[in-house]
Parts: structure tokens; C-alpha cells; sequence
């Protein structure tokens, strides 16, 4: 299977309600509007897994805290295959979480949302405004792998843009990533 388009900057960002794998951030189920802010919300289709991820992850909680002292929700939702990759089933998602993850860890087991947002790479996000509209969907910067080689950063650039109240310059960017591992 693979993703539709799915959901771009302008459009309304579809409802989810969602397993918790973090039991430090959150409830044992977390929905869109419950995890919204008073600014918006960051969706990031995120997995265990991906080196691209792995490499990110200290940019992807700076990243969360960037969001929550903008009142900014922040969740992560791993829509990986957990059968065929194992290392993204729900035991391994409670595991990373643990670790010091601190935002809300999302299991769509479906890959429902991934499906109807588009997701196509992991680390992929979403901002969405406070009126549940899209502004930015892409990549948080253009060297995932490797922060020392970063020239650029859209996410924390688009957030400033969102709480300014500013149009966001680059509102679509090409996520770098691994693909959505979907199910066969």
C-alpha cells in the first residue's frame, strides 16, 4: 500500500484518536483536538527504527520543547508495519518512549492516519494551526542524519512564522527520510 497526496498546507487536518505508548506524556489515548494547543499542533510520523529518525531525535525533542513554550501541542505517530518491523511494535514503542521521550508517542496501527495525512517519510510533520488547518508539512531541516551538516531549518522556522501571526515562506518541503513501512 502505498500513501495518497494526502493532506497539504491550507487544508483541515483530519481528527485522529490514538493509543499512547508514552505513559510520561499524556493519556492512554490522545486525540488531534486533545492534543492541541492554544497555537496549533505538530504531528511528526516518527518510528524506532529509521536512522534518519535516530539521527534527528535530539533535534525532534528540541523541537517539542520549541512547540510546548509556544503553546504548541507536539505528538508523535509511529505508523509503521509492526509485523514485518518488529522493532516498531507497540513493546518497542513503550521501550524508546521510556527513554526519555517527552511527547505523547502515537501508535496507528491501521496506518489509518498515516493514510489519510499522506505521510510518506519518517521523520515527516505537520503544523496545524489553531483552527485545525495545515500550515506546514515537510522536513525539520535539510540534513537529518547529521545535525553538523544542517543549512537549513524549516519546522522551528515555520513555527516562528505561526506564533509571530506571519504567512510561513516555505509552507511545503520534501520530507528526507525512510519510507512508511506499510503493511502488504
Amino acid at each position: 500500500m502505498s500513501a495518497s497526496s494526502g493532506i497539504e498546507p491550507s487544508q483541515k487536518a483530519p481528527s485522529f484518536e490514538l493509543p499512547n505508548a508514552n505513559q510520561n506524556s499524556g493519556p492512554e489515548s490522545i486525540s488531534l483536538s486533545g492534543a492541541m494547543g492554544s497555537n496549533g499542533i505538530i504531528i511528526a510520523f516518527t518510528c524506532n527504527h529509521c536512522p534518519y529518525v535516530v539521527g534527528s531525535e535530539s533535534r525532534i525533542e528540541d523541537m517539542a520543547m520549541k512547540a510546548r513554550e509556544n503553546n504548541i501541542g507536539f505528538v508523535g505517530i509511529n505508523s509503521n508495519d509492526p509485523i514485518n518491523y518488529e522493532s516498531d511494535s507497540w513493546p518497542n514503542m513503550v521501550k524508546r518512549a521510556s527513554k526519555g521521550m517527552s511527547y505523547a508517542y502515537l501508535h496507528d496501527a491501521d496506518q489509518s492516519i498515516a493514510t489519510i495525512y499522506g505521510a510518506q517519510r519518517t521523520p515527516e510533520f505537520y503544523l496545524i494551526n489553531s483552527a485545525g488547518n495545515v500550515v506546514y508539512r515537510g522536513r525539520l531541516d535539510d540534513s537529518p542524519r547529521d545535525p553538523s551538516h544542517a543549512t537549513t531549518s524549516e519546522l522551528s522556522d515555520a513555527i516562528d512564522s505561526l506564533v509571530a501571526g506571519e504567512k510561513i515562506a516555505e509552507a511545503r518541503t520534501e520530507s528526507i527520510g525512510c519510507s512508511v513501512k506499510w503493511k502488504i
